[in-house]
C-alpha cells in the first residue's frame, strides 16, 4: 500500500470531517435539549444547500459567505417547526414523534422535488481553487475553507452554550425541565431556540458543502442516516461526542476508500458502528444509564 495514498486520505478525511461534524453538532444539540429525534435533519440541510444554490445562482453571492443566510433561514424554519408541531407532542409517546418528524422530512423532501426538480444541482464557488500542495500531498481549498469555518462554528456553538446566560439555561433546560422551570426559565422557549439553532447549525453545513458534493432532493435520507451514524458514535446528546465522531467517520470513511473501494466506504464507518455498539451501547462520549 502506498502510503502517499493513506496520508492523502487521512488529510482529505480530516478536513471534511469539519463538515460532518457541525452537521452532527446540531442533531445531537436537539435530542440532548428535548430527547426529540430529528429525523429531518438531512432534509433540513439539503434546503440549506438549495438555499447556498439560489443564493449563488441568482444573486450571486458565494456559499462561503451565503452560509450565513442559509443558517438564519434555517433557523427561522426550526423555530416555526418546533413551536408549530414538536412543542405539541412533547410529552407523548416517543413513535408519535418518530411519526411526526418523519412526516416533517418527507413534506421537505417533496417540497424541494417540486421547487428544484430531481435532477443533482451543485453550487459554483469562486474559492474553489487549485489544490495547495504540501509535498506529495495536495489540499482542496474548498474543504479547508469548509474545515477552518465549521471548526469556527462549532466552537462558537460551544461558548454560547459554556459562557452566556441563555445557553446555562438551555443545558440547565436540558439536563432538568422541572427544575429550570422552578427557577424561572421559561422552558418552552428555550426548546425552541435550542431546535432552530440545531437547524441552524445543519443548514450551514448544507451551505458549506454544496461547492463540494452535489445534492438532490432524496439526498436528505442519506445525511440523516450519516449523522445518526456520527451521533451514535460520538454519543446521543454529547456536543463533543457530536464533534469527534464527524471527524472519526469521515476519516474512517477517507482510508476505507483507500483499503476498500470508494463504492464501499460507508462499509467501514458502519463497521465501526457495530463494534461501538457492541462495547460501549452509550457511545464514545455518551453518559451510561443508571
Amino acid at each position: 500500500m502506498d502510503l502517499t495514498l493513506v496520508a492523502q486520505g487521512l488529510l482529505s478525511g480530516l478536513l471534511f470531517g469539519g463538515v460532518t461534524s457541525l452537521m452532527a453538532v446540531g442533531l445531537t444539540l436537539i435530542f440532548g435539549v428535548m430527547r426529540v429525534v430529528n429525523f429531518a435533519h438531512g432534509d433540513m440541510m439539503v434546503w440549506g444547500m438549495y438555499l447556498a444554490w439560489m443564493l449563488s445562482s441568482r444573486a450571486g453571492i458565494d456559499p462561503y459567505l451565503g452560509f450565513v443566510v442559509c443558517a438564519a433561514a434555517l433557523f427561522v424554519l426550526g423555530l416555526g417547526v418546533q413551536r408549530g408541531l414538536v412543542d405539541r407532542i412533547l410529552d407523548a409517546p416517543h413513535e408519535m414523534q418518530i411519526l411526526l418528524m418523519l412526516g416533517v422530512a418527507l413534506v421537505l423532501e417533496n417540497a424541494a422535488l417540486v421547487a428544484f426538480g430531481p435532477e443533482p444541482a451543485r453550487v459554483r464557488s469562486s474559492l474553489t481553487l487549485p489544490p495547495l500542495w504540501l509535498g506529495p500531498l495536495f489540499v482542496d481549498v474548498a474543504r479547508l475553507i469548509t474545515f477552518v469555518i465549521a471548526i469556527a462554528l462549532t466552537v462558537l456553538l460551544g461558548l454560547f452554550l459554556f459562557r452566556t446566560a441563555f445557553g446555562r439555561r438551555i443545558r440547565a433546560a436540558a439536563d432538568n425541565p422541572y427544575g429550570a422551570l422552578v427557577v424561572g426559565t421559561d422552558v418552552r422557549r428555550v426548546y425552541a431556540v435550542a431546535f432552530g439553532i440545531g437547524a441552524a447549525c445543519v443548514g450551514a453545513a448544507g451551505a458549506l458543502v454544496a461547492p463540494i458534493l452535489p445534492f438532490q432532493p432524496t439526498t436528505g435520507l442519506g445525511l440523516s442516516v450519516a449523522s445518526f451514524n456520527i451521533v451514535i458514535i460520538g454519543g446521543m446528546g454529547s456536543l463533543l461526542g457530536a464533534f469527534l465522531g464527524g471527524l472519526i467517520v469521515s476519516i474512517a470513511e477517507s482510508l476505507g476508500a483507500v483499503f476498500l473501494a470508494p463504492s464501499m466506504k460507508e462499509l467501514v464507518s458502519f463497521g465501526l458502528l457495530i463494534v461501538i455498539l457492541l462495547f460501549r451501547p452509550a457511545g464514545l462520549f455518551g453518559k451510561r444509564a443508571a
